[in-house]
């Protein structure tokens, strides 16, 4: 499974929509160990064109501080699972968390 996170300067970006990469992880879902990292440089900001984008690319998962509603329903359309209220930290040890049943959200920060 590929599971993406929203980062600036090398942590999780509150806002998906702001961030300047996407730290996107490849994860054996069988033994709950990351197998490989890549940073995706994010497109220019556009209504709507991230989450397709990141659905292209076989992200399965987002895991985000906050995302608006748009966002949400489109990855929802295209089969990706969305996690907010996560909240600022290292991108590994936030997915390492999420796969181990351990990752602590709150409120989506985005409003919109």
């Amino acid at each position: 499974m590929k599971i993406a996170i929203p980062v600036a300067d090398n942590k999780l970006c509150l806002h998906f929509g702001h961030c300047d990469q996407f730290a996107v992880f490849d994860v054996d879902d069988q033994s709950k160990k990351i197998t490989a990292r890549v940073a995706l440089d994010a497109p220019p900001h556009q209504p709507g064109l991230l989450p397709r984008w990141l659905a292209e690319k076989g992200v399965k998962c987002v895991i985000a501080g906050g995302m608006g509603s748009r966002a949400v329903a489109i990855f929802k359309e295209n089969g990706v699972n969305v996690v907010t209220g996560a909240q600022p930290g290292d991108p590994e040890a936030i997915v390492n968390d999420y796969i181990n049943g351990r990752l602590a959200t709150g409120s989506n920060v985005c409003d919109h």
